[in-house]
């Protein structure tokens, strides 16, 4: 173990922790679907099976750059198996976030109503929605690891260590989450912008990561600062 493979794999941890920060999200709004007993073992299934999808990936290694092949052209663009799946995955991402979103707004209440009347989705139904983004998520680290690092263990170390701090860190960012609704529609439109990004990347049409999560930290550093403005407001209230 060399110095510059420990660089490698300590820059791969962090990125594949940085990219699992929009599964959390996704993972934990979803979870609130699910009565208070069920959702710890829905969260840690689906990151559990994030590390599962992502390992056997790298196993198959040789067939993940081969995604990288065209398959079709259109207008000029040139469109492989892995942009279909980048394409889909903003598509579905971005209708599940929008679809919360307006079912927070519009019907607020509705899905209290429905977990009291046991009309709630069940586990499968919603693990099936982590698995689709799981897959999507998957690749797109896995092409990024590829790219950063040729020897497959580092990979395979960097993958197990990260999904250890997602499972660490996935509790508190769902309580949360769950907590300040302000911030559920927040994250909401955090994952509208990454299925935005999923299709660009898709249609060859690179938007800088840089530029995205900045705008991400700003936005959330707003709704931070709006939240301990607000606070005292409600205590003067009380």
């Amino acid at each position: 173990m060399t110095s510059d493979l420990l660089i490698a794999l300590f820059t791969l941890i962090s990125l594949e922790v940085i990219l699992g920060i929009d599964n959390i999200i996704f993972i934990s709004i979803l979870t609130q679907k699910l009565p208070a007993e069920q959702r710890d073992k829905l969260r840690k299934t689906g990151i559990g099976l994030a590390m599962v999808i992502r390992l056997f990936l790298l196993t198959i290694i040789s067939y993940i750059m081969k995604l990288e092949n065209t398959l079709f052209s259109v207008q000029d663009i040139d469109i492989s198996g892995k942009d279909l799946i980048l394409i889909s995955g903003g598509l579905f991402l971005m209708y599940k976030s929008t679809k919360e979103i307006y079912l927070k707004t519009e019907h607020e209440g509705e899905e209290e109503e429905n977990l009291a009347k046991g009309k709630a989705n069940t586990f499968k139904e919603l693990l099936i929605q982590i698995l689709v983004l799981d897959v999507v998520f998957s690749i797109d680290s896995i092409v990024t690891a590829v790219g950063m690092v040729d020897n497959l263990y580092i990979m395979y170390a960097a993958v197990i260590i990260s999904v250890g701090i997602m499972l660490m860190a996935s509790g508190a960012i769902s309580n949360f989450i769950q907590k300040h609704p302000s911030f559920k529609i927040l994250a909401l439109c955090f994952l509208i912008v990454i299925g935005i990004s999923l299709m660009a990347e898709g249609l060859d049409f690179h938007i800088p990561k840089g530029y995205i999560y900045f705008s991400m930290a700003f936005a959330f550093l707003v709704d931070v600062i709006q939240l301990k403005t607000s606070t005292p407001k409600k205590k003067l209230k009380k």
